[in-house]
């Protein structure tokens, strides 16, 4: 029998992706649990907001909990938009209009290094249990959007091959995203704790 963790996401593509790398485990969405709550992402850090969610779900559904936090740290910017990638333009702006802004930002500038970084946390709060996983992944801010097979800002991260995140299939870019690698590193983690 498999031991359920609830994934605080009702995300499709992030689902998919966390049961393909933590296959031991039954991974359930929000919605599997019949659970609609928004946890506030105030915290200054991705590790803050990744802990926070995660925490008060686990203590709200009895049961351990993974949850992430990511985004787009941009050197010329000083690491802008960082924790507020979701949400740098207003709760209403779109994809598109966020990438734009970005690519606009960066017109005329030679520093268009650029970090992914995705931030996991487990959390069972019944049994006191914490873990911490990071990825990260380093490109460049793209000139403008190119690729149509991703999400968020994969169509501007390009990568040292010249390619956006977006233009690689899925299973190229799962080999290499920030989430695969914190995963990766949480798998180490669950199996080393044995939770």
């Amino acid at each position: 029998m498999k031991r359920k963790i609830v994934m605080a996401t009702n995300n499709q593509g992030k689902l998919k992706e966390v049961r393909e790398i933590l296959k031991d485990y039954e991974i359930l969405s929000l919605k599997d649990l019949g659970c609609d709550i928004e946890v506030e992402e105030d915290q200054d850090t991705f590790e803050g907001n990744s802990l926070k969610k995660a925490r008060e779900i686990s203590k709200l559904l009895k049961m351990p909990c993974i949850s992430d936090d990511s985004g787009l740290c941009i050197e010329e910017l000083n690491g802008f938009p960082g924790v507020l990638t979701a949400r740098f333009l207003g709760e209403e702006a779109s994809q598109e209009e966020r990438n734009n802004y970005l690519i606009n930002k960066l017109e005329g500038k030679d520093n268009r290094k650029a970090t992914v970084v995705t931030v996991m946390t487990y959390v069972d709060e019944e049994k006191g249990k914490k873990l911490v996983a990071r990825g990260e992944v380093n490109g460049n801010i793209a000139k403008e959007r190119k690729g149509d097979n991703g999400f968020g800002f994969d169509e501007i991260v390009e990568l040292e091959n010249g390619k956006t995140l977006a233009e690689l299939t899925g299973e190229e870019k799962n080999e290499i995203s920030s989430r695969k690698i914190a995963l990766e590193n949480l798998k180490q983690q669950l199996n080393l704790e044995k939770v």
